[in-house]
């Protein structure tokens, strides 16, 4: 898009002929198109704002807050006199069909999450499929985002990415997912808590390979930091540090190395053959499926060929 595409400062963003005017009801001349404006917030520091994000929560009728508390703190700090409406994962029932009647009004809604930009990790996305689904225009205001300021500082360059979000909590599901990942040419981005940090690390290493990683930490605040090293290395100084298991925290992770097949399969017949030694096929087959986190079917049918030679 050239500069001239877009909206001059203070006027209202254009229709756009490709997608339709949507059932957005112009507005008064000076003032926000009526639609759904996904506004990006600082992650940290209040001055990484937008210009444009600070005219759309000026200009709207109402702002929908996942934390009301959150929001306003940014308003004050901006003299911005906002219009708070709570949207947050436990109240979507009721927060949805409320905001979508505003839209329907002809209003203009700014959707805002506690920190970055809407949709990444946060309840935005069924009011912003809702209001799609509808017909109603919406607009992207784009802001900070912990994912791009980490991946911009890591140092970790990949042709691919590949933003993981939140694991889960259980390290038996944490471990299963990061199987499924592990073959993956990509870098990977996960989000973490603090009080998770040096167990995730540590499955990180075992499942995923000692790969290079950086820890990236209370982006754009005081007290940021960006950890680098190997994934065993990072999960040792987590056990050692507690200045590593405190604020926001984001893991990039470099892709894996491709394996050689010649490599991989010397190394499952070598594996088979020392199980098969001692073990039935199907035991043979199930232990070294698990420790080489290979398909049982593939495992069991090579244990197969080898019991038969």
């Amino acid at each position: 898009m050239s500069s001239s595409d877009e909206p001059k400062q203070g006027s209202a963003p254009r229709p756009d002929p490709k997608h339709g005017a949507g059932t957005s009801k112009p507005r008064a001349k000076g003032t926000l198109q009526s639609g759904l404006y996904v506004t990006g917030v600082p992650i940290g520091n209040a001055k990484d704002i937008t210009l444009r994000a600070l005219e759309v929560l000026r200009g709207a009728d109402a702002i929908a807050a996942e934390d009301t508390r959150v929001t306003a703190r940014l308003l004050s700090m901006h003299a911005i006199a906002g219009k708070l409406v709570s949207y947050r994962e436990g109240n979507a029932a009721r927060a949805i069909p409320a905001l979508l009647a505003r839209l329907g009004r002809g209003e203009a809604v700014a959707l805002v999450t506690d920190a970055g930009t809407p949709h990444v990790s946060d309840p935005g996305g069924p009011l912003v499929a809702a209001a799609a689904a509808e017909g109603h225009r919406i607009f992207a205001i784009p802001g900070p985002s912990a994912l791009t300021a980490a991946l911009s500082i890591s140092g970790l360059t990949a042709q691919r990415t590949l933003f993981a979000g939140f694991l889960p909590a259980a390290a038996s599901a944490r471990r299963a997912e990061l199987t499924a990942l592990k073959p993956l040419d990509a870098a990977l981005v996960f989000f973490e808590a603090p009080h998770r940090i040096a167990e995730t690390l540590a499955d990180l290493a075992a499942v995923l390979g000692d790969r290079p990683a950086v820890i990236c930490r209370e982006l754009t605040k005081l007290h940021e930091e960006a950890r680098r090293g190997t994934l065993a290395a990072l999960a040792e100084a987590a056990l050692g540090d507690p200045n590593l298991q405190r604020g926001e925290i984001v893991i990039v992770v470099a892709p894996g190395k491709a394996e050689n097949p010649a490599d991989a399969e010397a190394a499952l017949d070598a594996a088979l053959g020392k199980a098969l030694a001692t073990m039935r096929v199907k035991d043979a087959a199930d232990a070294v499926a698990g420790a080489l986190n290979l398909p049982r079917r593939t495992v069991y049918a090579r244990a197969l060929e080898l019991k038969g030679g």
